[in-house]
């Protein structure tokens, strides 16, 4: 088996563990045991242990996020409908993300903490990487940096904290949500 079957079955098995115990107490041990990875092999695929190991558990969860998203949206030409469906599929993604929720309940501070402060702006660094090639023929790469950032925190924010009268995971009331900020930033392009 390559290094890249070895990486995969020690980040799975990490996520276990996790959903198990809690990244508190899930040792290097653990995840060792529950991959069938040996500690000298984990720890020579992820040289710093059990935070490297996370942090690219981390990285590969918000790929997957994006790759996701972005097959959603393929082939959407007008600019609304994309992002109204770039809105409604990242809401339906975190509310249907198991993981996610099984961590929101075990670990909530580690998770909130990945989710605004510590992860945030790698999310949003990971969203223009994949979402700028999306929205780049209808905005400067400056407006796509602004709209992506501006997007993100919007859907983790209502997804943290739903409101009781927006739905972003319902596409009408994204959309009548949304419309507001399209015009406006179509108005301050002319």
């Amino acid at each position: 088996m390559g290094a890249g079957g070895a990486e995969a079955r020690v980040l799975d098995a990490a996520k276990r563990c996790c959903e198990r115990w809690g990244v508190a107490k899930v040792t290097i041990d653990d995840i060792a045991i529950a991959s069938g990875v040996s500690r000298a092999t984990l720890y020579r695929l992820f040289p710093g242990g059990k935070d490297v190991l996370f942090d690219a558990l981390r990285v590969r969860e918000l790929t997957e996020f994006f790759d996701r998203l972005t097959a959603e949206a393929a082939g959407i030409d007008d600019f609304e409908d994309l992002i109204v469906c770039l809105v409604v599929a990242a809401t339906r993604e975190l509310r249907g993300d198991e993981h996610l929720a099984i961590m929101l309940g075990s670990e909530p501070g580690e998770v909130l903490g990945q989710l605004t402060v510590e992860g945030l702006p790698r999310t949003i660094r990971v969203a223009t990487e994949y979402l700028t090639p999306l929205v780049r023929s209808h905005l400067t790469a400056g407006e796509a940096a602004l709209v992506i950032d501006i997007l993100v925190r919007m859907t983790i924010s209502y997804f943290l904290a739903p409101s009781d009268t927006i739905d972003l995971g319902d596409p009408v009331s994204a959309r009548h949500f949304i419309q507001p900020g399209l015009a406006a930033l179509a108005f301050a392009r002319t």
